[in-house]
């Protein structure tokens, strides 16, 4: 039983004028972004996804912005104050290859089939069944998410300026809906370019600070090896089957559980980032969006592993029952303790723009797969275009006010990121063994993906809450766990989709053009715009670099 989520009263920041300056003007800015963006919205792509006419690197950045939220800055640094080095695997095994993989295979097919949502895509391949299963699926954890993020957000701002919880949660949301409902997609993409620099310029100098406080990297590597044991260092000290190690997973669970299952699950299938891709203007910047976010995502690990791990050295006991401080603690404290004022303004905006940002993601992603896979498809169909930008806006507001419920779910979990894998093994990883069987089998029949996504959410939330939770089988964390859970989602949705397709019919092959590996789609085919020779505009040279790029950096930490 995990202890629940807070932050520690002793956190509160010496905040003044200039920090609250700083803070209004950031929140000034955002909504101006919203009204300026309201001008572009005229049909319902417009407001879906931004009329697919944004360029690659405004894409890219909000494709990583949108992901730098609560599992960014909370949990990835409690991750690292509580498992130590092995957060790397998070991004350069469970986020870099999954991003170019999406890029260099998966686009062309989400693109060039011109769906306007990851849920649609499955009822072009399967059938109405696994469409509509995955559209609920979705929705309901983009709304458990966005509820994780604004639950964050308002624990942050109580024990940081001293809002009472009610307040932030009420000015967060409604700021976060303030821009969505004006804008649409465009104002959460701008707005997340606008925030993924506000965010670095958070964490940069908390993490420099940080290793000056410590000794640099060498006096904050001998300090964790004395207090945690070499393997608190290493990336994979400790891995060996049998063997023990602060994450509690071996190598064989980390490669597969964390590098292929949960990492494709999320990167691949999590509309709230392929939403951004889906906006770009052609398919080569569609393309190019996760290769370029690829490239940030490689050195932001660092930003929010060091700060947790010198969390770890100045409060040796922290999220332990002996210290009154909590994994999640780790970035708090470090601004209270290293940050002057105006860098602390720059700092609480940077952390409550990643929430935000976060939010934002996944509420505009729930919008549109609610409106345009549920509504528009099974409820009130064929009605005119401006009626589903007004509905659009109002499941946006309905949207809001479910997060806000769902927020306090995530209250069990003294590490953010345990509830963030945990919810990506049940929803995304069945979703994608749905589609990786089906875009690389042509056999797999129309039904199988109905029961494919439902065997694999199944046996995902069995793993967790009857053999894991009841202590049928022996896992010592909960990320262990989540990476155990993930693999018998994946193997379970695998195996039925298999079995189910030998008994059932498959799609007509004259249906299948665009959908399966190996067949083409008029979007696929599209030719190069003008200077596309450049080697920046090369999809595979781009994706290869930062896969090469992510495996280099692994050489220090595995000495």
């Amino acid at each position: 039983m995990q202890t629940p989520t807070y932050l520690a009263a002793e956190l509160r920041l010496p905040t003044n004028w200039l920090d609250y300056t700083i803070l209004g003007i950031y929140f000034v800015v955002v909504l101006g972004i919203g009204f300026a963006a309201r001008r572009s919205v005229r049909t319902s792509l417009d407001f879906f996804l931004s009329g697919r006419s944004l360029p690659a690197w405004i894409t890219g950045l909000a494709f990583i912005s949108a992901n730098l939220a609560a599992t960014e800055i909370l949990g990835m640094a409690a991750n690292s104050a509580q498992y130590g080095v092995y957060t790397v695997h998070w991004y350069w095994i469970g986020a870099i290859p999954a991003m170019v993989f999406l890029g260099l295979v998966m686009m062309p097919f989400y693109y060039g089939s011109k769906v306007r949502s990851v849920p649609e895509f499955l009822l072009l391949r399967f059938d109405k069944w696994a469409h509509l299963l995955s559209s609920a699926l979705f929705a309901f954890a983009a709304l458990l998410i966005a509820g994780v993020n604004l639950y964050a957000l308002s624990i942050v701002v109580e024990a940081l300026l001293g809002w009472p919880k009610w307040v932030a949660i009420l000015v967060a949301g409604a700021f976060v809906l303030g821009y969505i409902t004006l804008g649409g997609l465009s104002s959460a993409i701008y707005n997340e370019v606008l925030q993924f620099f506000v965010i670095l310029a958070a964490l940069i100098p908390l993490a420099a600070l940080g290793l000056k406080r410590v000794g640099g990297w060498d006096g904050l590597t001998d300090s964790l090896t004395k207090s945690h044991g070499d393997n608190f260092v290493t990336a994979w000290g400790g891995t060996g089957i049998g063997s023990a190690n602060p994450l509690g997973a071996n190598w064989l669970t980390i490669v597969l559980g964390l590098g292929f299952v949960l990492s494709f699950g999320y990167w691949t299938t999590n509309f709230a980032e392929v939403q951004r891709a889906l906006s770009a203007r052609n398919l080569s910047a569609g393309q190019r969006t996760p290769l370029i976010a690829a490239f940030p995502k490689i050195f932001i690990v660092f930003l929010v592993m060091i700060p947790g791990l010198v969390a770890a050295v100045l409060v040796p006991n922290i999220g332990t029952p002996h210290s009154k401080l909590q994994y999640n603690d780790a970035i708090p404290y470090l601004m209270q303790e290293l940050l002057p004022n105006g860098m602390l303004g720059i700092a609480v905006t940077g952390l409550l723009a990643a929430f935000m940002a976060g939010m934002a993601a996944n509420v505009s992603s729930f919008n549109t797969v609610f409106t345009t896979d549920i509504w528009a498809r099974y409820v009130v169909r064929d009605r005119e275009d401006g009626y589903y930008v007004r509905f659009g806006r109002l499941i946006t507001v309905i949207g809001v006010a479910v997060s806000v419920g769902t927020a306090f779910l995530a209250s069990s979990f003294s590490n953010i990121m345990s509830y963030l894998q945990t919810l990506f093994s049940f929803f995304n990883v069945p979703m994608f063994v749905v589609f990786i069987v089906g875009m690389f089998w042509k056999r797999a029949s129309m039904k199988s993906g109905f029961w494919g996504l439902l065997a694999g959410t199944t046996a995902a939330m069995v793993n967790y809450f009857v053999f894991y939770k009841q202590g049928i089988v022996d896992i010592p964390t909960d990320q262990g766990a989540n990476f155990v859970s993930a693999i018998a989602g994946f193997v379970a949705g695998a195996v039925v989709m298999v079995v189910v397709t030998l008994f059932t019919a498959p799609k007509p092959a004259d249906e299948l053009q665009g959908l399966v590996y190996g067949t083409r789609s008029p979007g696929m085919e599209e030719p190069p715009a003008k200077g596309d020779d450049a080697w920046y505009r090369r999809p595979a040279l781009l994706g290869w670099g930062a896969v090469v790029l992510a495996a280099a950096c692994y050489i220090p930490f595995s000495i």
